[in-house]
């Protein structure tokens, strides 16, 4: 028995093309570019940008819902051009020969008119030496251009968003949400134009509360940047953070990234930039987790702020509405840029930590709260080093103090050194040993501080920095398969896998077509042991797919020199002498990356003697 299919009748279906109205077409293009109240504030705020505005003032009800206001003192629109400037796809930015060479935030033209679409919009704009004018649009319905009063410059008005399309408002997020989303749109553009400042205020209920702001900065292009990241980021992540300057091929990487022992739960403190415009791109952010890897565990993130800058057609920002996305002519020279920057300024760290590690100390020490007020103590002016040793002579405990000094978990047993070798040691960054405690923690002693280290931490990052140099140096051993592993994948994934063959061969894999859609793996690193070739070369395989590139194997092949480090360590619980402690010291400070562990914690801690002064009502 034959069944009817029910779409097809008797007769053929006959299409009906029918040609969509401005306004049904500004509110289909307004889905790709308003996703949101913080989409709106993007859009006009680059505009501001655009027209070289030197202070951007935005307000906000109602987390942007009710009312979005962006008031600039730019260069203005001609009451003659409001109108063209509502109409989809006129712009001042581009004459449209050239999509490849933009300088500018906005060029699409798609803005106003899509806005315009969705919400009640008004336009005021005054030019320098000319009369102010004022444009509205409601719902696509466009009212004549009227004078008005208003400074030099632009404001545009939005309320209602999404009035002609209530649905979408259904699917905003809470105002708390909404709000947060509004912030980190002006704190990015903030970030990527230090020279214009920015005010962000709440004007719901009638009353306008501050929400963000940051001046206007001068100087050279670090200190207007530290500048403004330390008001957007904090001055912890600029105290903690390392300059990047450098350049390869046409393309520029700035900007500053925090040491590894100044992390992040998550992923939330990167902040990408491509020729000053904000993006969120997936190969960026990878070669950025890439850069970092070595140093910090698979729950914590690195914080950065890096900016790219290159020949506009060097790069293609054309590739989504929101202009979020970019592609890259070359995105390994991009990848690469990024890789090799930061891990030449994390190598001239050296053994650098993190203050906030510090500061974390302190505020764990609590002096012994007292009931009563005490009067403040001043202290004399700190003795010479003469005075000091015939203080402790004449200071010295009596015998009876001295028989306990067995019992104690670590205790100072360093000789007596020459005054000018004393001092030369403790001139050094991280002082001269004074003792251990525990058999874990070794003490130290500089010119105005003390410094605390996890010995075991500590030449762990040793150990493992000596055998990543050896194995850069010998290469990485390959251990040949008897009888090689043959693994059948899909056509696309062989061509990946094989096009990357003597990269993985430098690392100790051995791969090579086996005809079809199959691959043979004759050679697997040594030093991983016994191998499952198939889940390695698939876990490689969702790496680039992923990130458009691989650390898969160096991963594993570095945590296994990891684990051979922690075991080849000193442990805690063994005491050590006063040469190996200065040793220790010494080679952490010749070591990079010595200031953190294989796993991004601390290995070091200093405090200044004026803070542990201050925990004891000293001053």
């Amino acid at each position: 028995m034959v069944h009817a299919h029910p779409n097809i009748g008797d007769t053929a279906p006959r299409a009906i093309i029918r040609q969509l109205n401005d306004s049904a077409i500004n509110r289909i293009a307004a889905g790709e570019v308003v996703e949101r109240p913080a989409s709106a504030v993007k859009e006009l705020v680059e505009n501001a940008i655009d027209a070289g505005a030197t202070r951007i003032t935005v307000e906000i009800a109602e987390a942007g819902k009710t009312l979005i206001r962006v008031s600039d003192d730019g260069c203005g629109i001609p009451a003659d051009e409001l109108p063209l400037a509502l109409s989809r796809h006129a712009t001042s930015k581009i004459d449209g020969s050239d999509l490849l060479n933009i300088h500018t935030f906005g060029f699409r033209g798609e803005a106003l008119p899509s806005l315009a679409a969705v919400g009640r919009l008004s336009i005021t704009s005054r030019v320098p030496g000319e009369a102010a004018f004022t444009l509205s649009v409601a719902g696509g319905q466009m009212a004549d251009v009227r004078p008005a009063a208003h400074n030099p410059g632009t404001t545009v008005e939005l309320r209602e968003i999404f009035y002609a399309t209530p649905a979408r408002l259904k699917f905003l997020r809470s105002d708390r949400a909404e709000a947060q989303a509004v912030t980190d749109v002006i704190k990015r553009l903030a970030m990527a134009e230090p020279s214009v400042g920015f005010t962000l205020r709440d004007v719901s209920g009638g009353a306008a509360r501050e929400i963000f702001r940051a001046d206007a900065e001068q100087g050279d292009l670090f200190e207007a940047l530290s500048a403004r990241l330390g008001t957007v980021m904090g001055r912890a992540f600029v105290e903690n953070a390392l300059p990047i300057d450098t350049t390869r091929d046409g393309l520029r990487l700035t900007g500053l990234a925090a040491l590894p022992t100044y992390s992040r739960g998550a992923a939330v403190a990167q902040y990408l930039f491509v020729n000053g415009r904000p993006v969120r791109d997936k190969m960026l952010t990878g070669a950025l987790r890439a850069a970092y890897f070595d140093y910090l565990s698979r729950d914590r993130h690195p914080v950065a702020a890096l900016f790219i800058d290159c020949d506009p057609e060097l790069v293609d920002v054309n590739v989504h509405p929101a202009k979020t996305e970019v592609r890259f002519r070359d995105p390994g020279m991009a990848r690469g840029l990024i890789v090799s920057g930061l891990r030449h300024a994390l190598a001239e760290a050296g053994h650098r930590a993190s203050t906030t590690v510090a500061g974390a100390t302190l505020g764990a020490m609590r002096p012994e709260e007292s009931g009563q007020a005490t009067a403040r103590i001043y202290q004399m002016d700190r003795p010479g080093e003469a005075a000091r040793r015939m203080a402790y002579t004449m200071q010295a405990p009596d015998p009876g103090f001295a028989e306990m000094q067995g019992t104690l978990s670590g205790q100072v047993v360093t000789p007596d050194p020459e005054p000018e070798t004393e001092a030369r040691v403790r001139h050094l960054p991280l002082g001269a040993a004074r003792g251990q405690v525990h058999e874990t923690y070794l003490i130290a002693q500089t010119d105005d501080g003390m410094v605390i280290v996890d010995q075991h931490a500590a030449h762990e990052r040793l150990v493992y920095e000596r055998l990543k140099a050896q194995m850069a140096e010998k290469g990485v051993a390959a251990q040949a398969l008897l009888i090689p592993d043959i693994i059948d994948l899909p056509a696309a994934d062989c061509a990946r896998l094989l096009e990357m063959a003597g990269d993985l061969h430098r690392m100790g894999l051995g791969i090579e077509p086996f005809g079809g859609t199959s691959i043979a793996v004759r050679e697997t690193p040594a030093i991983l042991g016994t191998v499952n070739a198939e889940a390695l070369l698939r876990d490689i395989l969702d790496e680039l797919t992923d990130q458009d590139g691989s650390l898969t194997l160096q991963a594993r092949i570095e945590a296994v020199l990891s684990r051979m480090a922690c075991h080849g360590s000193v442990r805690a619980g063994r005491r050590m002498g006063a040469e190996e402690m200065n040793a220790l010291l010494r080679e952490m400070e010749a070591t990079p990356h010595s200031g953190q562990c294989n796993h991004g914690r601390p290995t070091y801690v200093e405090l200044k003697l004026a803070d542990i002064e201050r925990l004891f009502g000293r001053t």
